[in-house]
């Protein structure tokens, strides 16, 4: 009986649910994949006026990991006091950031952080991912992070897995914390 060669191809991952630990994920697959020198890109949606920890570690991973932050801040909570329209312009900016990243066949992986909350917020549409999704080659894996997955993402997944919050500091009075939680 000859041995089969294991099918190989670029995946579509999808990290979502309410706990925390999706972007988490994606980063620790990052890692994973710099390990073969893979080149990757990370593009964060919605983030982009508060300053992660992560922002300080992957310029560290240059120039095999470039991170691009494309959002204007948390959309409507906290301290966001910028428009819809100006939300919905840095979206934009971001799927064409996505799309020519993708394009340009440079990267082995392309992990897209807080796109699906970006699509539940209307930001980002059901076309235009679409679009993004048709754009990989075979060879391409594609992460998508964020709650609230659309239902079209899902179906498209290869891996998907639902992070569900069981216990948060958070309930006890502990607040975010430097290096854990940002």
């Amino acid at each position: 009986m000859a041995e089969e060669k294991a099918k190989t191809k670029g995946l579509l991952v999808v990290y979502t649910g309410d706990g925390k630990g999706k972007t988490t994920a994606a980063l620790g697959m990052c890692v994973r994949a710099l390990g073969y020198n893979w080149k990757i890109c990370i593009i964060q949606f919605i983030k982009g006026s508060w300053k992660y920890g992560e922002l300080k570690g992957i310029k560290r991973l240059a120039p095999d990991v470039e991170l691009h932050t494309v959002g204007e801040g948390f959309v409507g909570i906290i301290d966001d006091d910028k428009s819809f329209e100006e939300h919905r312009a840095a979206a934009r900016k971001g799927v064409q950031l996505a799309l020519d990243k993708i394009k340009s066949n440079q990267y082995r992986l392309v992990i897209l952080d807080e796109l699906n909350v970006a699509m539940d917020l209307g930001l980002v549409t059901e076309e235009e991912a679409d679009e993004i999704l048709a754009a990989r080659t075979d060879k391409q894996h594609l992460v998508i992070t964020g709650r609230n997955a659309s239902e079209s993402i899902l179906e498209k997944a290869d891996l998907i897995t639902e992070m569900r919050e069981v216990r948060h500091p958070y309930q006890q009075g502990i607040l975010a914390q430097k290096g854990i939680d940002w």
